[in-house]
């Protein structure tokens, strides 16, 4: 079994920019994604985006779709990921402020100045979250499904297949 390092992300648009974050990583360098994180336990991946949008912009995030999943097997650090980047909108005040320590910034910036910053890309995954969304690639929030009760979410499933069945005869 691979250790797989499950991470979401965000495509933020505002004025014909998009929000992204400078950011050092554990290695010192400063490098640029959109505001991005690892997921934590006991919670779901929508959890997961809205606290990194918080953390990372201080903006208050509402996602509304999937743009995609995407898979690194592995990425060019050798680790492996599965990211899962969304998009929505966001409350106002529109005022970027930053609570985690390792972001220098937050930035609205247009698809030039992101292409500018391709050297210090974290990710490949940005150009491609960001191409997916421009091209209007979208998936509905319910094609997403967090359980914290395994048993119930098997209960609920034999209960609508047995109606299926029952439809059936």
């Amino acid at each position: 079994m691979l250790p797989v390092h499950v991470t979401v992300a965000a495509v933020i648009e505002h004025n014909n920019r998009f929000l992204m974050v400078e950011e050092r990583t554990s290695r010192g360098e400063i490098v640029f994604n959109q505001p991005a994180g690892h997921l934590e336990s006991d919670e779901s991946l929508i959890e997961a985006v809205i606290r990194e949008v918080k953390e990372e912009t201080g903006l208050i995030f509402n996602p509304t779709e999937l743009v995609g999943t995407y898979t690194l097997n592995p990425a060019s650090n050798n680790q492996y990921y599965q990211r899962f980047c969304f998009t929505g909108t966001f409350e106002q005040p529109f005022t970027l402020a930053p609570e985690d320590d390792d972001i220098i910034a937050a930035h609205w910036m247009t698809i030039d100045e992101i292409l500018g910053k391709v050297p210090q890309h974290r990710t490949g995954l940005i150009v491609q979250c960001l191409k997916d969304y421009i091209k209007g690639q979208r998936y509905a929030l319910d094609s997403i499904l967090c359980s914290r009760d395994e048993l119930s979410l098997q209960r609920e499933g034999i209960n609508f297949l047995k109606q299926i069945v029952t439809k059936q005869e």
